[in-house]
């Protein structure tokens, strides 16, 4: 078939969006239109922050129903999302409990306490996943100390994507990508560990075995009442804007920038050395049986909570006036878990400076500064955690997604890494979604050939880094400081 009709649903944690993509095999040309857009916020329920599910599941029904009433009946339909969070439901398929966001204080202490008693070392040798507080695997166990009868009532643990295909076909699926986010699938055997299972108090009967992406989980049915196949793609929206990140050699990273800012590397085996744990290395399955070995960065959340209060209207300014101020004046650690989900973010940054001694940024543009040359003094470092590791310098940097638009930050970026950074494309997370249903119609081949055809032919903008700039002379000292730490050592 020359031309295929895709739908991509993909969700991420502040908005969604429900796409088409129109692919002709013959010119191997793909375009991709906006059919609905919708916000996606945080809900305070019972004293949680929540999710609100129905609303997203409305809004992925309107851009389904918009698509079929043009008359195309789409060849597949694929959803992703964030990672981490899921659903329990009963044996009726109805939800136990509130599906309570990662952001929430819930899982406080619950790592800490974890690792003091258990160390880190046995858990990151199961699972290669990095150590964040709001894991599913503290999840689960906040759920077993706080709310048992949850898992009592529960008959099966969803992932979010995984959710919402269900409630389009009625059918199960615990998608690989995603799982692997939880922290309690073991590296070795691509399934679940039912020793960290028996420790978070989650029942084994909760989970069926992890699928890798290709497989048709079942179909949804149109208005029209044509039965169109829901593909399992690469569900955890970071394995698919991997998928769409151009990486045409070995020595090319990746940074999927977001509500999160994910760095990271391809490879076909884990890391999950000494040297991986101490860095807090993850690694997340992707497509294909590779390996995504990242570190989650913070990312542009801060932004986005400051943008919200500080009540900006006009981004492309913000970012504007953000240049024309002094580099390197106030700095904080994006990392610092005071910034997961703080009351007041704008307060919580200005605090943060506050106590290091550093001039307190006064107003939107300030604090915008201070973010994006905070993320990019991150970026550099964990770039180099992740050249260290593999013994090898990189020799170019990819930015995808919606974040790859701020050419402030990614100039920041080129600068403090030292090396070019090539922005685009910025529908990564659909693009890789579209690729995973191409591939499962036989449209095309993997992942290499999706990225030779299709994500080489997306517009990229590359930025040239600047050693001269303020931001790369904070970075040659810092490493200097850690040159002369390491030889006095």
């Amino acid at each position: 078939m020359p031309v295929r009709h895709c739908v991509a649903v993909d969700l991420g944690a502040s908005s969604g969006r429900v796409m088409l993509a129109r692919y002709d095999s013959a010119s191997c040309d793909l375009t991709l239109r906006e059919i609905h857009r919708f916000t996606n916020t945080l809900r305070r329920v019972d004293g949680f922050d929540t999710w609100d599910l129905d609303a997203l599941e409305q809004a992925i029904v309107i851009g389904l129903t918009r698509v079929t009433a043009e008359g195309i009946k789409p060849d597949s339909i694929g959803i992703d999302t964030w990672g981490v969070d899921m659903v329990l439901l009963d044996s009726a398929g109805n939800r136990v409990g509130l599906p309570v966001a990662y952001r929430d204080h819930r899982t406080d202490g619950i790592m800490a306490q974890a690792l003091a008693q258990q160390g880190s070392a046995d858990i990151y040798q199961r699972t290669g996943i990095q150590f964040l507080p709001f894991n599913t695997l503290w999840q689960f166990r906040a759920i077993a100390d706080q709310q048992p009868q949850w898992l009592e009532q529960a008959a099966h643990a969803l992932l979010i994507p995984d959710y919402f295909s269900y409630r389009l076909t009625g059918n199960l699926n615990w998608e690989y990508t995603n799982a692997t986010t939880t922290q309690m699938v073991n590296i070795n055997s691509d399934s679940w560990d039912e020793t960290l299972l028996a420790w978070a108090g989650a029942p084994r009967r909760l989970f069926g075995t992890p699928t890798h992406p290709g497989n048709v989980i079942g179909h949804w049915h149109s208005p029209q009442g044509e039965a169109i196949p829901v593909v399992s793609v690469a569900s955890h929206d970071t394995a698919s804007a991997v998928i769409a990140a151009p990486l045409v050699h070995h020595d090319a990273a990746y940074l999927s920038s977001g509500t999160w800012s994910l760095m990271g590397f391809e490879s076909r085996t884990p890391w999950t050395n000494e040297a991986a744990l101490a860095a807090n290395i993850t690694n997340e399955g992707g497509a294909e049986g590779r390996y995504r070995v990242l570190k989650n960065i913070m990312g542009l959340w801060l932004l986005q909570r400051v943008v919200k209060e500080q009540q900006v209207s006009d981004l492309p300014d913000l970012i504007r006036r953000a240049a024309a101020l002094p580099a390197c004046l106030s700095l904080i650690n994006p990392n610092d878990d005071r910034f997961i989900n703080p009351d007041n973010m704008s307060v919580e940054i200005q605090a943060a400076c506050a106590e290091r001694h550093q001039p307190v940024p006064q107003g939107d543009a300030a604090l915008a500064r201070c973010i994006f040359d905070s993320l990019a003094l991150l970026y550099a470092e964990v770039l180099h955690e992740l050249a260290a590791l593999r013994g090898t310098p990189f020799r170019s940097l990819h930015i995808v997604g919606g974040g790859c638009q701020n050419p402030l930050l990614n100039q920041l970026c080129a600068d403090a890494c030292g090396i070019p950074v090539i922005a685009g494309p910025v529908e990564a997370s659909t693009l890789g979604n579209i690729a995973i249903q191409l591939m499962t119609l036989d449209d095309i081949r993997d992942v290499g050939d999706f990225r030779r055809r299709v994500t080489a032919r997306q517009p990229l903008v590359t930025f040239t880094p600047n050693s001269d700039s303020e931001i790369a002379r904070h970075v040659a000292q810092f490493q200097q400081q850690r040159q002369t730490k390491e030889l006095c050592a």
